[in-house]
């Protein structure tokens, strides 16, 4: 393990000389991207380097050992030693964990899709709780939201909702929402008491940058129309609403929620560069051959990745059987302890490939 961790920090230093060439410097992509890949390798550096300084310390003590005879120096010697040997096992954990290959979309900034499924108004109505639910969780950790588009449902919430979510390592956390999840509950509209079962579909995509994706403006379809629904004077008399068909793959977003057709049109951007990024993230994978089940699937009420069962306040989360309180998670900030045990599982999962 020496000869890597070796190799591993001297390419870290090899990184830091580029970042103060003159050169790189003075082009700001590049710069960009080797400020990122320095930072992403400066915890796993800096415990690299912890566990070669104690590998150090123990050889250096076991020479001073056999060259002294004043029994309390061995005695000192001998409780450092041990101390730096009683380190290393964790320290070997914390490298092979960070040495797992990470998601290179992990530091990206993310734009979520929540869409009603399976279950008419409820649907809706879920579809909107979890949107709340999202936005405490992403303001307890300092990230900001920005709605991009929605579709209010008559009943309450959204038929449809996406919004982009900033900060740091965002995609690392929310990937682990992607999927169908299912509610039971006795929706509002409910006068005989009775549970009903309700979907609604996340789809989590990380954001793609023009270097990710490059699009042939002669590819789009641009399309503009009045907008509706609140939001004064402006509503129904400009065009500012956008609509983007990219042609190629009959990509269609679309944009009304802005203050105006600019913004519209970059929202409308910003959402065909993230579907187009996951569409060619998927070809990727299917030409490696692997096997990569869709984000949402259907919206099926057995397509499910969480189900939030009310009556009994139980929130269960069946990729691992992890159980928490519907009250804490869809009314307050029990999120958090799901999405952990997820990343837990996945570290663990991956490292066990690894091994």
């Amino acid at each position: 393990m020496r000869d890597k961790l070796e190799k591993l920090i001297a390419a870290y230093e090899e990184l830091e000389r580029k970042l103060s060439d003159p050169s790189v410097v003075a082009d700001q992509k590049e710069y960009t991207r080797l400020a990122k890949e320095h930072a992403s390798q400066a915890d796993l550096v800096a415990r690299a380097r912890e566990y070669l300084q104690a590998l150090d310390d123990i050889e250096t003590a076991k020479e001073m050992l056999h060259e002294t005879t004043d029994p309390e120096e061995k005695e000192m010697l001998q409780e450092d030693i041990a101390s730096n040997e009683e380190r290393l096992p964790a320290l070997e954990e914390d490298i092979k964990i960070m040495l797992i290959p990470g998601d290179p979309n992990d530091e990206k900034d993310t734009i979520v899709e929540i869409r009603a499924g399976v279950g008419g108004d409820e649907a809706g109505i879920f579809a909107g709780d979890l949107f709340k639910m999202y936005e405490r969780f992403c303001e307890s950790r300092g990230w900001k939201v920005q709605v991009l588009s929605s579709s209010p449902s008559e009943a309450g919430g959204f038929k449809t909702i996406e919004f982009k979510v900033s900060g740091d390592k965002v995609y690392s956390v929310m990937k682990y929402e992607s999927g169908v999840h299912r509610v039971q509950r006795v929706p509002k509209t409910e006068s005989q008491g009775r549970i009903q079962t309700s979907t609604a579909t996340v789809a989590v995509l990380p954001e793609a940058d023009e270097i990710d994706i490059q699009i042939d403006q002669a590819d789009l379809r641009i399309d503009t129309y009045c907008a509706s629904g609140p939001g004064g004077q402006g509503v129904n008399t400009t065009y500012s609403a956008v609509r983007i068909t990219h042609l190629p793959t009959n990509t269609v977003v679309q944009s009304q929620d802005q203050r105006s057709q600019i913004q519209n049109r970059e929202v409308c951007m910003q959402m065909l560069r993230a579907r187009l990024y996951e569409m060619e993230l998927q070809r990727q994978q299917d030409e490696l051959g692997a096997e990569r089940q869709s984000q949402i699937g259907h919206g099926n009420r057995s397509e499910k990745i969480r189900t939030y069962n009310q009556p009994q306040d139980r929130v269960t989360d069946h990729r691992i059987g992890f159980n928490s309180t519907y009250s804490s998670v869809l009314l307050s900030d029990g999120l958090s302890q799901i999405i952990e045990a997820l990343a837990a599982a996945d570290r663990a999962e991956k490292l066990a490939r690894a091994v």
